[in-house]
């Protein structure tokens, strides 16, 4: 199993960034898929998840300004980041858990909000 990210970047304070998660070895359908992040200094943690059913969880932080969405004929799952804080600023990771608990992860993709 493969997660790729990509679409990071520098963007200024209230910008958009869209962070896609390409799968290979398994699809995304498949699994609970997640995005978490991990700021300097501070531990990984959950932004934004998607079951295989479809319902969707946020972080309170992040809620309203992010979207996680996935696209199946694509094997892809996405993080629609908009309204972005300098405190956004972190390393994202993609996450895929299988239906045995088996979690997988990409090799993370630096997302930086500043003037």
């Amino acid at each position: 199993v493969q997660l790729v990210e990509s679409g990071g970047g520098l963007v200024q304070p209230g910008g958009s960034l869209r962070l896609s998660c390409a799968a290979s070895g398994t699809s995304v359908s498949s699994n609970a898929m997640g995005w978490y992040r991990q700021a300097p200094g501070k531990q990984r943690e959950l932004v934004a998840t998607i079951t295989r059913g479809g319902s969707t969880n946020y972080a309170d932080s992040v809620k309203g300004r992010f979207t996680i969405s996935r696209d199946n004929a694509k094997n892809t799952v996405y993080l629609q980041m908009d309204s972005l804080k300098a405190q956004d600023t972190a390393v994202y990771y993609c996450q895929a858990t299988s239906v045995y608990n088996i979690r997988y992860w990409g090799q993370g993709i630096q997302v930086t909000v500043s003037s």
